[in-house]
């Protein structure tokens, strides 16, 4: 499994299709999915945090994504996982904790001990998986729309 940087002339159009898989996979639609400020939003992040925006690829063939930035929470330093994908059959065979350890190592470098993700409810595919990989819900946000869940990252010097 190789991590590729996003570039946005040549992975356009298959970061689109991931995050619009996405989208109707947590809400069963894309209606609200925004491609223009989706792909100026991704742009600007991408420059900001360059290694946490990644496609990931497996034996020559894009098999997911990942969107890694930090951000404020509460007045505290954390990492935000704004996207976590991987396309339909590599799903539930353990692939997830591959990119599981590429974020943590990614969180650790900018020196965060916690990361934050949100889900929809309705997934309980991925919140099973958030939570077998220690993660824990916080909370419901957006009118009820998604759950906030958290997972510490236990390192030296911290």
């Amino acid at each position: 499994m190789k991590f590729e940087k996003i570039d946005l002339v040549k992975h356009k159009d298959l970061v689109v299709k991931f995050r619009k898989d996405s989208f109707f996979v947590s809400f069963g639609e894309v209606s609200n999915f925004d491609e223009k400020e989706y792909l100026l939003w991704l742009k600007e992040k991408a420059k900001e945090f360059p290694n946490g925006f990644v496609l990931i690829v497996e034996d020559n063939k894009y098999i997911g994504q990942l969107e890694l930035t930090i951000r404020e929470f509460e007045g505290k330093k954390i990492g935000y996982v704004n996207l976590f994908y991987l396309i339909p059959e590599m799903r539930g065979i353990g692939k997830g904790k591959e990119l599981v350890h590429y974020a943590k190592h990614f969180f650790i470098d900018y020196e965060v001990s916690e990361y934050h993700l949100r889900v929809s409810p309705s997934n309980n595919q991925a919140r099973k998986f958030y939570q077998k990989i220690g993660m824990e819900e916080v909370g419901l946000e957006a009118d009820g729309k998604v759950i906030r869940m958290k997972g510490i990252i236990t390192f030296p010097n911290f």
